[in-house]
């Protein structure tokens, strides 16, 4: 393909650029713009509950400061284990203030799994939510955290929400229960509360700052195979596909716009949308430590939401939600949705209660999310998820050879090259080397079609990962969770597509001599050691696995077979 041509660039919406410069500075950077252009505006808004960005700026650099005198240092990884909510905002551009680098953690997950992150990634200060605290001094003493700086959500409601929170009726407990704990923190590693750690001064002004090139985050994955993986962003990547972003929708108003943070920050694509696409373009940004409908419909009475980024479930559900209260959703404009497929009812359903717009977005970790999506104007194609972003090159190989490119139509292996592709995988040479090819092309594992106007349809994964809910799950781990249970000798798992798209993880187990399948038994051992949304939701039971010549489970047959005809037949196999 002749990358010059790049004939997806007719086809970009009235006022996006057809060619990008690369952004210099720093995402720290980027805050203090903000700060200064945006002062008395509210940046954050929790419960009702408001932070002006003058206000935040002053928080991140007493955080800073803060952090510093517990020996963060520049290149060190401090660790996030938090919900959406204002600390979460503060925590992660104080830790970039310093140079360190942030690593974001789901807070639901199981103590195996973060041990796992906190094995590899070796962090020294870990910023936690107070209900998360037990399950983070419980990590094994030769794990490097030594600090761990406890965060009371309920510590950034108003005042009104506090004292009903404090009530002492059923309700008000539940509540409070849901989002601080009661008992006493106490553990083996240092404990500092978030309080504390804001009483420095702020960070004076000629303190090292980092560079473009830093490393700023490390987001952890499962890549194309494997377990779950660091993928190395820098300052230039995240802000490059920030401003990306903002290109994409022309009809953006700096200063004006109010963001609803309803997916995880946690998660690369709510970290972007949210945490540096909404500082940078000066948004109220709106945050919800989880989704729920009439959270979301209360809030957007006061704060009337112009920019939803979501995943087709939240559409459906709070277009249902407003068509049963009778509440307005026509203040949101511009919707993104992305992590799974988009049904065109979904649009239709959304932009018939909005007036605005719904665009499926592409993207993966490794670029920082984002990398294509669909117009937002009328050359959109519903069934595509779009034409590269501004700054962005694609094309499409040969998956067993990809220094081979396909002919103009056929469908191959996707590469992307671009201002917010990643750097590799922490400390896994041999995986980055694989995944990042010579002239900075990156792998990304699915099967795509591209037709002449540029527009990108996914048509298969290589990569055997099972999207859920907008999440990625690694066969593997789930694999390795069912096979610790007495009862099961062998296990493999695939992804079963949902009606309404995204999957459903399925397991099909052989077991032990003289055991019998129970089903919730085999659940309840999965919740122990997974998060919730990795814990099959089918399992089924079969004599044998289907294999290759080498041994290795055919996921894919599993998954064949099980779409067709139910576990698959003892001894199917064949020679991949």
């Amino acid at each position: 393909m002749d990358l010059a041509a790049r004939p997806w660039v007719a086809n970009y919406a009235p006022g996006v650029p057809r060619s990008f410069d690369v952004p210099d500075g720093t995402l720290s950077d980027v805050l203090d713009t903000s700060v200064g252009e945006y002062g008395t505006a509210t940046a954050l808004e929790f419960f009702g509950a408001r932070t002006t960005y003058q206000d935040l700026g002053d928080a991140v650099a007493r955080a800073a400061a803060g952090l510093a005198s517990l020996g963060v240092r520049a290149g060190d990884r401090v660790a996030l284990v938090l919900p959406n909510c204002p600390q979460h905002i503060v925590a992660f551009y104080a830790v970039l203030r310093l140079g360190a680098i942030v690593v974001e953690h789901n807070p639901l997950y199981t103590d195996r799994e973060l041990r796992h992150q906190f094995e590899d990634h070796g962090a020294t200060v870990a910023i936690v939510w107070d209900r998360v605290v037990p399950r983070v001094q419980r990590l094994p003493a030769d794990i490097a955290v030594r600090t761990v700086v406890a965060v009371d959500l309920v510590g950034a409601m108003p005042a009104s929400r506090r004292i009903a929170l404090a009530l002492p009726v059923r309700r008000a407990r539940e509540a409070r229960d849901a989002l601080t704990t009661t008992e006493k923190l106490t553990g083996v590693r240092k404990l500092v509360t978030w309080r504390d750690l804001l009483r420095h001064r702020p960070l004076p002004a000629g303190h090292a700052r980092p560079t473009a090139d830093d490393t700023a985050v490390l987001q952890y994955t499962s890549g194309t195979t494997g377990v779950p993986k660091g993928a190395v962003l820098t300052h230039r990547n995240l802000l490059s596909n920030a401003a990306q972003g903002r290109a994409w929708v022309p009809g953006l108003e700096a200063g004006r716009e109010t963001v609803y943070a309803v997916l995880p920050m946690f998660h690369a694509y709510g970290l972007t949308l949210c945490v540096t696409f909404a500082m940078s373009i000066g948004a109220k940004l709106v945050l919800f430590p989880r989704f729920d409908v009439g959270l979301v419909l209360d809030a957007a009475k006061k704060s009337p939401p112009t920019f939803l980024p979501a995943v087709p479930p939240i559409y459906e559900r709070l277009a249902a939600g407003a068509a049963e209260r009778g509440a307005d959703l026509h203040s949101i404009r511009f919707a993104i949705s992305g992590a799974m497929n988009l049904p065109q009812s979904t649009v239709e359903t959304w932009e018939a209660a909005t007036g605005g717009y719904l665009i499926e977005g592409y993207g993966l970790t490794e670029t920082s999310p984002i990398s294509a999506g669909n117009p937002i104007g009328p050359t959109r194609r519903p069934g595509t998820v779009g034409v590269p972003f501004p700054g962005t090159d694609v094309r499409i190989v040969d998956p067993e050879d990809p220094t081979r490119d396909r002919a103009p139509g056929e469908p191959g292996e996707l590469l992307i090259r671009g201002p917010q592709v990643f750097q590799g995988y922490w400390r896994r040479p041999d995986e980055t080397r694989e995944t990042l090819l010579d002239g900075g092309w990156f792998r990304t594992g699915d099967i795509v079609s591209m037709d002449g106007d540029g527009f990108l349809t996914i048509v298969d994964r290589i990569k055997e990962l099972i999207i859920t809910g907008g999440f990625n799950v690694a066969p593997s781990e789930v694999e390795d969770a069912l096979k610790t249970h007495a009862a099961v000798a062998d296990a493999a798992v695939v992804g079963l597509p949902r009606a309404a798209g995204g999957e459903d993880v399925a397991a099909v187990v052989v077991l032990a001599r003289g055991a019998d399948l129970d089903e919730e038994s085999l659940r309840s051992h999965c919740r122990d050691l997974l998060a919730a949304y990795k814990v099959p939701r089918t399992i089924v039971q079969a004599e044998d696995l289907p294999r290759s010549l080498i041994g290795k489970v055919l996921r894919r047959e599993v998954r064949t077979h099980m779409l067709n005809d139910g576990p698959p037949a003892e001894g199917k196999g064949d020679s991949r």
